[in-house]
């Protein structure tokens, strides 16, 4: 345990930054909308840092809480001004930039077809890489309920992926949904 997050909760800085951009784009794409979200969360911690309450858990979870609620309400505004989905190019043996830029719309698209809660808890498995018992913490739920939520919501991302043909996008026989998401975004 790193002793400095108990006097200062945003000692690390740096690694703090990355970890919540990384969950803020997930949720939101990348971009100045994700920096402008992932500012906000820092001054919001910033503002309230005497609340921070490590016997709650560590730095990440207590940041990842605000990030969760700013990133909310960034999709609340949104909600109105909803934009359909680009169609997908065609692949025709491109680049390996045109694969991956392929690859990442399709799971863009795919994500987007999740229930919110679906779509949160991909983003913070796999843009906050946290473990599913630090997941329990930021959702206040149990470790195996986090468990069980992941596997369905990747079930279900890997039909919608199957449905639309994501095979031919260069998918390798035996490649599963994390390999997706952990290779193309």
């Amino acid at each position: 345990m790193n002793l400095s997050f108990s006097r200062d909760p945003l000692a690390n800085t740096e690694a703090l930054i990355r970890r919540v951009y990384a969950f803020v784009a997930y949720r939101l794409g990348d971009g100045p909308e994700a920096e402008d979200v992932t500012s906000e969360v820092f001054e919001r911690a910033l503002r309230y840092r005497g609340s921070y309450d490590r016997s709650k858990g560590d730095p990440v979870g207590w940041l990842l809480g605000i990030a969760r609620r700013c990133t909310n309400d960034a999709l609340a505004a949104r909600a109105t001004a909803a934009q359909p989905v680009a169609e997908l190019p065609e692949t025709g043996g491109g680049s390996g930039v045109e694969e991956s830029s392929v690859r990442r719309l399709t799971l863009a698209a795919a994500i987007a077809q999740l229930a919110p809660q679906d779509q949160e808890l991909i983003a913070l498995r796999f843009g906050a890489d946290l473990t599913a018992p630090q997941i329990a913490v930021v959702l206040e739920l149990q470790t195996n309920a986090v468990e069980v939520r992941l596997h369905r919501t990747l079930a279900r991302l890997r039909s919608i992926l199957d449905s639309e043909g994501a095979e031919s996008l260069g998918d390798e026989p035996g490649t599963t949904t994390t390999d997706w998401l952990e290779t193309a975004l």
